[in-house]
């Protein structure tokens, strides 16, 4: 009963509002702001002309920005070492030690912090539903149009 109550109140409430959006006097200010003018000889002038075509966007494509972000010398041509120079970054964070050699432990850190933090238990192995946090977080729905999976007894 109370649903009915609270559903009819809503309802009423609505209706007034909406009544005093549509039924005020209120005007729209202007949309933009007033152009600044400077005074020249007492009379208001604009303090630029307007073009008469408004200027275009530089059309720049994916493909050139990326070339732009890997070209720092800004010559057109990609040396190699302005192409490696991310991946000498992602070595120089690898190697922690900073010895030059990158060992089997520095290079997997990122498996070994994904093991460690699963096992809650810290028992050194990982049971079935330790094991299902270090799945793969995917993006977007699981499965898109595809068809139904069938079992081995609709199949035969």
């Amino acid at each position: 009963m109370w649903r009915y109550l609270a559903g009819g109140t809503a309802v009423i409430a609505l209706i007034v509002a909406g009544f005093m959006v549509f039924s005020g006097d209120a005007r729209p200010g202007p949309v933009l702001p007033a152009q600044p003018v400077s005074q020249v000889g007492g009379t208001a002038v604009p303090s630029e002309p307007l073009p008469d075509v408004a200027p275009e966007a530089t059309a720049k494509t994916r493909e050139q920005k990326r070339f732009d972000r890997y070209d720092k010398d800004r010559d057109a041509k990609i040396t190699r070492e302005e192409y490696l120079v991310q991946r000498h970054k992602a070595y120089a964070r690898l190697d922690v030690n900073g010895d030059g050699n990158l060992s089997f432990d520095e290079w997997a850190v990122k498996a070994t912090t994904k093991f460690a933090d699963a096992d809650r238990d810290k028992s050194g192995a990982m049971t079935a539903p330790e094991f299902a946090t270090t799945a793969v977080k995917r993006k977007g729905p699981a499965r898109v149009n595809c068809p139904p999976v069938q079992s081995v007894a609709e199949e035969s």
